[in-house]
C-alpha cells in the first residue's frame, strides 16, 4: 500500500492509499503526485457538519486548473471496493460519478452517509485511503476561518478564507512528519 506525504504550511499529512481496493483511483492520485502536479495547490475547502466540529470534510487540489488537470476517471464505488468514509478516509471530490481528476477531501469522524446507497442513483464519493498521521493537521484546517461570501451554490460559506497552500506530495517509504 503506497504511502504518500503532503506538506503543507499547516503541517505534514501522511496517508496509507488502498491500491488492491481501488486501483483507478489510487493510479490517479499518484500520476498527480509523481508528476508533481499537487505541489503549490491548495485546501480551499473546509465543511463542518454540525455544532461540534467532530465531523466535516477538508478538500484541496487543483479546483479544475486545465493546464495541471488530467482526464476524468471512472468511478470506484464504495460498494465496489469496500472502502467507507470513515475518519480520516481520502476519497475524489466529484460532480458525478465519472468526472473526478485531481481534487480530494479528507473526512473527519465517520461520514458513511457519502458512501452512496445500496439502490439507487448516489454512488457515494470513490475512498482510496486514508490518514496513518497527521489528523491533527486536518482538523486545524478544518479550523480555519472561512469566506463568508466564497464559494457558489451549496459551497457557499464553504471556502477558506485563506487557502492553506500544498507544498509538496511526494510518495513516502516510511514516516517523515515534520511538524
Amino acid at each position: 500500500m503506497p504511502r504518500v506525504l503532503l506538506h503543507s504550511s499547516r503541517g505534514d499529512i501522511l496517508v496509507e492509499l488502498e491500491a488492491r481496493r481501488a486501483p483507478v483511483t489510487v493510479r490517479n492520485f499518484l500520476r498527480y503526485v509523481d508528476q508533481k502536479r499537487l505541489d503549490g495547490s491548495d485546501f480551499y475547502r473546509a465543511v463542518k457538519i454540525g455544532d461540534d466540529g467532530k465531523y466535516g470534510l477538508v478538500q484541496g487540489g487543483l479546483r479544475g486548473n486545465p493546464k495541471r488537470v488530467l482526464k476524468p476517471i471512472a468511478h470506484e464505488s464504495p460498494r465496489t471496493t469496500g472502502l467507507s468514509h470513515l475518519d480520516g478516509a481520502i476519497s475524489m471530490a466529484r460532480t458525478d460519478p465519472g468526472t473526478a481528476t485531481a481534487d480530494f477531501f479528507f473526512v473527519v469522524g465517520d461520514l458513511v452517509a457519502l458512501d452512496g446507497q445500496a439502490s439507487g442513483d448516489d454512488a457515494g464519493y470513490a475512498v482510496f485511503g486514508r490518514v496513518i498521521e497527521g489528523m491533527d493537521v486536518v482538523r486545524d484546517i478544518l479550523e480555519q476561518p472561512r469566506s463568508v461570501d466564497g464559494g457558489e451554490g451549496v459551497m457557499k460559506g464553504q471556502m477558506l478564507a485563506k487557502p492553506v497552500k500544498i507544498l509538496s506530495v511526494r510518495r513516502e517509504a516510511a514516516s517523515a512528519i515534520q511538524k
